[in-house]
């Protein structure tokens, strides 16, 4: 799988990634298909309330609502515009998923709420403000795997 991530999302993110400065912030990833494995990030959400130094957990209700909005801007065209995962921040560690950020996702997908895949993007800004970052794909049945993530303008991985 492929994801794209474009430049101006990636501003946004390292512009929350800032404002948040050493606590752990995160949402929901919404994306478009563009063929079969291959994702645009159309857009995502942030929590800027709930993180702390070394966990976050998000809000379930102010999601829903921008997740809602979303499938009304897009027309409910479930099939090509659709929720693709969750995404945080390690600030003060490598953005590699924790052992309680893997059992997290893959309840996701085993679980009841009919999600058969789902992506875990874990972000941290370096010097420059330079965006360090791990995609993973979770699937139901299937052990965790990367995900390549390229520059939506570019075409390039990163």
């Amino acid at each position: 799988m492929k994801v794209e991530f474009t430049q101006p999302l990636r501003a946004r993110m390292r512009q929350a990634l800032a404002k948040a400065r050493r606590r752990e912030i995160g949402g929901i990833l919404m994306a478009e298909q563009v063929e079969a494995g291959h994702f645009r990030l159309a857009d995502f959400t942030i929590d800027e309330v709930t993180g702390s130094a070394a966990h976050f957990v998000r809000s379930v209700e102010h999601h829903h609502r921008a997740l809602d909005r979303f499938y009304e801007e897009t027309g409910s065209d479930f099939a090509r515009f659709n929720y693709l995962g969750e995404w945080h921040s390690h600030p003060n560690h490598l953005p590699i998923p924790s052992s309680t950020d893997l059992a997290s996702m893959q309840d996701l997908v085993e679980g009841e709420r009919d999600i058969p895949f789902a992506m875990l993007l874990i972000v941290r800004t370096a010097w420059w403000r330079r965006l360090l970052l791990s995609a993973t794909l979770f699937q139901r049945g299937a052990p965790p795997e990367p995900i390549e993530i390229i520059d939506g303008a570019k075409g390039n991985q990163t």
